[in-house]
């Protein structure tokens, strides 16, 4: 079964970047991987994914701010933040999905798709 463990996650001014990392017990090369993020009082949304071929998607809050990435020798999954904004304060999670091609189809950051999650990493930015 997957484990996902997110670190890396803290507290930063606006403008500030951070870079987030999740370490995972599956081969990170043949799941589609995303990073999601909830803010108190919302729903959970998608901010990045990126597939087994290494293709990448984005939500648009965070494009040309946001990175993802993966070091499939390392099991190791990425996320490179910039630019940072008080709206990015949020728990995030790394989760794999074991359907490959989710970013192709367009549905890279739709939360359901996944089948393993990790416990969430705090990212506070204050203005």
């Amino acid at each position: 079964q997957g484990q996902l463990v997110e670190s890396g996650g803290g507290s930063v001014q606006a403008g500030g970047s951070l870079r987030l990392s999740c370490a995972a017990s599956l081969y990170t090369s043949t799941y589609c991987m995303g990073w999601f993020r909830q803010a108190p009082g919302k729903e959970r949304e998608g901010g990045a994914a990126i597939d087994s071929d290494g293709s990448t998607a984005y939500a648009d809050s965070v494009k040309g701010r946001f990175t993802i990435s993966k070091d499939s020798a390392k099991n190791a999954l990425y996320l490179q933040m910039n630019s940072l904004k008080p709206e990015d304060t949020a728990m995030y999670y790394c989760a794999a999905s074991y359907v490959s091609g989710l970013v192709k189809d367009g549905i890279g950051l739709r939360q359901w798709e996944y089948n393993y999650w990790g416990q969430g990493t705090q990212v506070t930015v204050s203005s």
